[in-house]
């Protein structure tokens, strides 16, 4: 019978396998609407309101020159643009298009579709308490970096 370090050092290799799973199927995901997942993530995180490349790049948790480099591509593609901030004149705010709203929609909607025939076979109770758990392990890992309330 494994001790609860191998449980927990399984329970770990068991999340980041799900996760690079998960990310092999965003990418997929986000293809077949001719779009990447990175892409995909940026015009999501700009979403519900315009925000400059450092802010996206927060609320993601990945660099602000990747999120840039991102975003000029989502402008080059006419899928978002930029306004002008009027807090900072040299940080632009990122908005999306009508099309870039579109390509959000139809993305969103495929992966939602994805979800519900991924999980069909798991009790919506289940989800609710490994979800549970998960955010309370994330929690724990935000205190472990200093950075509270963040979740």
């Amino acid at each position: 019978m494994p001790d609860e370090t191998d449980e927990t050092a399984l329970l770990i290799a068991d999340v980041l396998e799900a996760a690079g799973a998960l990310r092999r199927l965003g990418e997929r995901t986000a293809g077949a609407e001719g779009l990447t997942q990175a892409r995909w993530q940026v015009l999501s995180a700009v979403s519900e309101h315009p925000l400059t490349a450092p802010q996206a790049a927060r609320r993601l948790g990945v660099s602000r020159q990747n999120v840039q480099r991102v975003a000029n591509d989502l402008v080059s593609l006419r899928l978002a643009t930029y306004e002008a901030n009027p807090d900072h004149r040299g940080s632009p705010l990122l908005t999306l298009t009508p099309s870039g709203r579109e390509a959000l929609a139809r993305v969103t909607d495929r992966a939602a579709e994805q979800h519900r025939t991924l999980f069909a076979a798991v009790p919506d109770e289940e989800i609710r308490t490994t979800r549970a758990s998960l955010r309370r392990l994330l929690t724990e890992l935000d205190r472990e970096e200093g950075v509270e309330g963040t979740r």
